[in-house]
């Protein structure tokens, strides 16, 4: 397990708007949102015969939420290539689904406000549960048109091996 060093000097919370993500080796363009990374872990209570009349509980199952992407719609198919190999409309009987490369696994990184990587996580055998490639489409609107998928995950953990980057200053003369 890496090390962590902690920047005594910094104080703030990283923030949430500089990210990427990365699937296939590489960064996939354009995502303006990614939803949270939660798990929860069920409560088994139980208790002896004899205990009084409390419950003690343990830990039991653990699910992974479904994480969603978002993006501004291109010509960009990664998406919609993604999602087709769960289902692909129009394919012959027994070819809708690619059962052999539908599941990939993602990297989700976060950067400092100089651009630094501070964090990233794995998240591992995703596959896409749902597929939005258009918005509601509204003539009087005045808003970007954004796609999203769902993907279904089992589990994710920290990249222990991306460390603490030593913060930018910059001096006056």
């Amino acid at each position: 397990m890496a090390e962590f060093t902690v920047n005594a000097r910094r104080f703030d919370p990283y923030k949430n708007f500089k990210f990427r993500v990365k699937w296939d080796n590489k960064y996939v363009a354009g995502i303006s949102k990614v939803g949270m990374l939660k798990r929860t872990t069920e409560v088994v209570k139980h208790r002896e015969g004899g205990d009084p009349s409390s419950s003690r509980k343990s830990p039991g199952r653990t699910e992974y939420d479904a994480i969603t992407l978002e993006r501004g719609v291109t010509h960009d198919l990664e998406f919609e290539q993604w999602a087709n190999k769960v289902w692909s409309f129009g394919n012959g009987l027994g070819q809708e689904s690619s059962l052999q490369d539908f599941r990939k696994d993602l990297i989700i990184e976060v950067y400092n406000e100089a651009g630094q990587l501070v964090l990233a996580y794995k998240v591992y055998r995703c596959w896409v549960s749902e597929y939005q490639a258009l918005p509601d489409l509204d003539a009087n609107a005045n808003a970007v048109a954004i796609q999203h998928i769902k993907l279904e995950n089992e589990g994710w953990e920290r990249d222990t091996s991306v460390v603490e980057p030593s913060e930018p200053s910059f001096t006056t003369p």
